[in-house]
C-alpha cells in the first residue's frame, strides 16, 4: 500500500475550519459503525492491513487527527487532546453517526477518554456501544517513554523537531516492534512521508505536548474510565516497550465492565505487527 493509494481511499472534510482526512467504508451501509482513533506519531495508515477485514463487519470511519497524516497541520493551534476530541465528535456528527463502537490506540486512547468524560456527563449525543482500548499510555506514570518523546515534549522540542529526520524516526519506530522484521523499510518510508506532508515537521513538538496533557488531565481521564459502564475490551500487545503491560493490568482493576485480551510476542503496533490476531480479537 502506497501513500497515494491510501489517500485515494479517503476524502477531506472541513471540521471546525480544519481540513480533516477521512476514510469512511460505507456511509449508506446498514452495518454497525466502528470509529477508530489512531496513535502517535503516525496516522490512519496504521490500519491499512486490517481495514478490509474490519469492513466486512462494520462501517469503519477513520480520520487523521489535526497535525497528523493528511489532515491540516497549523502552526497556531493548541493541539490539545480536548480539541482533538471535539473535532472527532463534530466529524461523527457531520457523518450522521449516532451510535458506534469506539476503538482507540496510543494517542487516540486519550482522545477517547476525553470523549468518555463528556459521555459520562451526558454532554454528547452519540451512543457508544463498546470501547476498545489498545496499547495506550493512559497511565502516563507507568509509561516507558522513548528519549525522542521526552525531548520533543520539552522546552527545546522545537529545535529537536527541526533535527528529526527519517533515520531517527525509522530507528525509533522499529524499536517498538517486538519482531523487527515485521516492519519493512517501505512501510516506514510511507509513514515518514505522511509526517512530512503539509510541513508536518514544524508541528511535531506541538503534537508531542499530549504527554504533558496526560499528566495535567490525569484525574479527569482516568476518572472517566473508572466511572464508565460501557463494555470495554482491552486488547494489549504484551511486549510493548512503551505502553507496558502493567498499564493494561491496572486498567482491568479500574474499568468495571472489561475484558483483557493479550497478544503475545508483539510490540506497540499490533495492527501492523500481528494484524490477523489483532483483528480476530477486535471482532471476537
Amino acid at each position: 500500500m502506497t501513500v497515494q493509494e491510501w489517500k485515494n481511499k479517503g476524502r477531506f472534510i472541513t471540521v471546525n475550519q480544519h481540513s480533516v482526512f477521512v476514510i469512511d467504508t460505507g456511509k449508506d451501509s446498514t452495518k454497525e459503525t466502528l470509529v477508530i482513533l489512531h496513535g502517535y506519531p503516525t496516522s490512519t495508515f496504521d490500519y491499512y492491513k486490517v481495514l478490509p477485514e474490519l469492513s466486512k463487519r462494520y462501517r469503519v470511519v477513520l480520520h487523521d487527527h489535526v497535525g497528523f497524516g493528511f489532515s491540516d497541520k497549523p502552526i497556531d493551534y493548541s493541539y490539545s487532546l480536548k480539541d482533538q476530541a471535539t473535532i472527532a465528535l463534530q466529524l461523527w456528527k457531520q457523518l450522521g453517526i449516532k451510535k458506534t463502537t469506539v476503538l482507540a490506540h496510543d494517542y487516540g486512547t486519550s482522545v477517547a477518554t476525553e470523549i468518555l468524560a463528556r459521555h459520562n456527563a451526558i454532554e454528547i449525543d452519540v451512543q457508544i456501544d463498546q470501547l476498545l482500548l489498545c496499547n495506550g499510555s493512559m497511565h502516563i506514570e507507568l509509561s516507558q517513554l522513548r528519549v525522542i518523546q521526552k525531548l520533543l515534549k520539552g522546552r527545546f522540542g522545537k529545535y529537536v523537531a527541526t533535527l528529526t529526520n527519517y533515520y531517527i524516526f525509522s530507528k525509533n519506530l522499529r524499536n517498538v516492534y517486538f519482531d523487527k522484521t515485521k516492519v519493512t523499510n517501505q512501510e516506514l518510508q510511507q509513514m515518514w512521508q505522511q509526517i512530512e506532508y503539509n510541513a508536518g515537521k514544524k508541528v511535531i513538538h506541538l503534537v508531542s505536548d499530549y504527554i504533558n496533557q496526560r499528566h495535567t488531565f490525569w484525574d479527569r481521564w482516568i476518572g472517566a474510565l473508572k466511572e464508565t459502564q460501557i463494555p470495554t475490551k482491552i486488547i494489549w500487545a504484551k511486549e510493548d516497550p512503551v505502553a507496558v503491560k502493567a498499564i493494561a493490568e491496572l486498567l482491568t482493576t479500574e474499568i468495571s465492565n472489561n475484558e483483557l485480551l493479550w497478544i503475545e510476542n508483539c510490540g506497540h503496533f499490533p495492527m501492523l505487527e500481528k494484524p490477523k490476531e489483532w483483528t480476530r480479537l477486535v471482532l471476537k
